[in-house]
């Protein structure tokens, strides 16, 4: 996984929403605290509804939690399963106005167990426990082509500039503040290092196990406070799955 300042994952401390009433962010992001097997379960003992999110206070074996989720029907007493959960400390939800000392976000299972997407969307915000073969992915072609360890490799060079990466997805959270989050490896790289993993930010959606290929600007040491700093990403990401990129070229020639 990514690895920020010992933290597996961080993403983003204050970013504008894309869409109307999405709640604000004025801290950083994060999934170091996030449970084992990356979800959180447990009866929920309350809920307040804040589009487009519900927000749940879960007991867990290791506490109570709050965690928000895409909008859905929740009573209090259900059991619920949240997948992926990213931590963020003090948070203004503008809708509730009320200040959250510690939220989860994440995607909530169904009640027979699978994940979820969001509505009809099978590509949307989707979560697995499920690890995912990577195996070795071919790179990817074009003056602009890294693979993830060179990304990593090149990152000083390549700050500012465009990369275009063909990678599994591992993992990822859509709707986050605004963007969809995306985790990419594709057999390259140092796991120990963290320079096996690259995190993209995008509008567009992806699912688990899906071959991609992504174009987009790599940054770096982005700053969110409180002491975190963001190592390497790549922003605003087009995001086309490895088949279709090869059937549109087919069609073309």
């Amino acid at each position: 996984m990514l690895r920020v300042l010992s933290l597996p994952f961080l993403a983003v401390a204050v970013v504008g929403c894309a869409a109307k009433n999405v709640e604000q962010a004025k801290a950083p992001l994060d999934q170091a605290a996030a449970a084992p097997g990356d979800q959180l379960t447990g009866p929920v003992l309350e809920h307040l509804d804040a589009s487009p999110y519900v927000y749940l206070r879960i007991k867990t074996p290791k506490g109570e939690v709050w965690a928000a989720v895409p909008q859905a029907q929740i009573e209090n007493g259900t059991k619920v399963t949240v997948f992926n959960p990213m931590r963020m400390t003090k948070f203004e939800s503008t809708s509730l106005k009320r200040t959250f000392e510690e939220v989860y976000f994440g995607t909530l299972a169904p009640a027979g167990g699978a994940t979820a997407g969001q509505g009809d969307n099978p590509h949307a915000g989707i979560r697995s426990p499920t690890p995912v073969d990577i195996g070795k992915v071919p790179k990817a072609t074009g003056a602009d082509a890294r693979t993830v360890a060179e990304v990593w490799a090149e990152k000083t060079s390549l700050a500012g500039k465009t990369v275009t990466i063909r990678a599994v997805v591992v993992k990822y959270n859509a709707g986050v503040m605004g963007k969809n989050w995306i985790h990419l490896q594709d057999g390259s790289g140092d796991p120990k290092q963290g320079t096996n993993d690259i995190t993209v930010t995008s509008q567009e959606e992806a699912a688990i196990g899906d071959t991609v290929i992504i174009t987009g600007t790599v940054r770096t040491d982005k700053d969110f406070g409180a002491g975190y700093t963001y190592p390497i990403i790549v922003e605003d990401a087009k995001v086309v799955r490895s088949g279709e990129a090869a059937g549109a070229r087919g069609r073309s020639t």
